[in-house]
């Protein structure tokens, strides 16, 4: 994962829609509880042992389709390297970035030499989780590390190894045609994650691809059916900025609406499979607008 740690703040402060001295807003509030550092190290395990059940007994040669040219067994291996990676991170205290071959090298025979059969998998994967929990605890919420994008302390790799960890097991799920599931509470803190990464301009391919998402008038709604939450992206500003905005449907370009496990597959680009998840998001008025947003937005998860 590339770096998007330059800018310098990363929430910055929704455009207001009429003169300067307009009242301010009051602040909606997350629909969800914020979980500490402790609740964010037991997501990460327990995202991991469902991974790990998901595919204990498959054949790790299994095609992984929404991860093209890659089998389950790689897949398995960038899990479990990047909750090395984040480890290191962690454990050493970092101030710049850890080398992440473990991360992109994930060939058998690669940065892990011999992890090819199932049962190997499967112990290395709960080691590395249990490992990377016990760094975790042991430098606390507050201790300065280096973080890929803005946050700077364990709590950013908690959370952003818990969203990796529970996208790649739908990755596993839908290799394999099983069912997958996802806490709406946990989805929520992924989805919001995904909004953050989404305003900063280094995860742009260039400033441009911003800059050409940007127009008067121009919103992004995202609506939850299973809980009083909705977060909006507005792209009528300067630059992107996006506010949560609870229950209410406020008037945009374009509404994504469905279940939190569904709108967060719909960022990721994850298609909607039946066999997979039955929830589904819809997505109502432009939706060539919020394809193209998706696209020009991720642009750091394709580097």
């Amino acid at each position: 994962m590339t770096s998007l740690d330059q800018r310098p703040d990363p929430y910055p402060a929704p455009r207001p829609d009429d003169a300067d001295d307009a009242p301010a807003a009051s602040p909606v509030p997350d629909p969800f509880p914020v979980p500490g550092l402790d609740e964010r190290r037991a997501r990460l395990v327990a995202q991991t042992d469902l991974l790990r059940a998901t595919a204990r007994g498959a054949d790790p040669a299994t095609p992984v389709p929404s991860c093209a040219g890659w089998d389950l067994g790689m897949l398995l291996r960038h899990v479990g390297g990047t909750h090395r990676w984040a480890e290191t991170v962690v454990r050493t205290r970092a101030t710049g970035p850890v080398p992440h071959d473990a991360v992109d090298d994930v060939s058998a025979d690669g940065a892990h030499p011999g992890l090819t059969g199932g049962d190997a998998l499967d112990a290395w994967l709960e080691a590395g989780a249990a490992a990377f929990g016990d760094a975790l605890g042991a430098a606390g919420p507050d201790a300065p590390v280096w973080t890929v994008a803005p946050g700077g302390t364990p709590v950013f790799w908690a959370r952003r190894m818990t969203a990796e960890t529970a996208l790649h097991r739908w990755d596993a799920a839908d290799a394999l045609a099983l069912a997958w599931d996802l806490d709406p509470a946990v989805a929520y803190d992924a989805l919001a994650e995904w909004l953050e990464f989404s305003v900063l301009p280094q995860a742009y391919a260039s400033e441009a691809e911003q800059r050409e998402l940007l127009a008067d008038g121009r919103t992004l709604h995202f609506a939850a059916t299973d809980a009083d939450a909705g977060l909006t992206v507005d792209l009528s500003g300067d630059a992107p900025t996006w506010r949560r905005t609870g229950g209410a449907a406020p008037a945009a370009s374009v509404t994504v609406r469905g279940p939190l496990p569904a709108l967060l597959l719909c960022v990721y680009g994850r298609r909607e499979s039946p066999r997979t998840y039955a929830g589904e998001a819809e997505v109502l008025g432009d939706a060539a607008l919020f394809r193209d947003w998706r696209h020009r937005a991720s642009a750091w998860l394709r580097r």
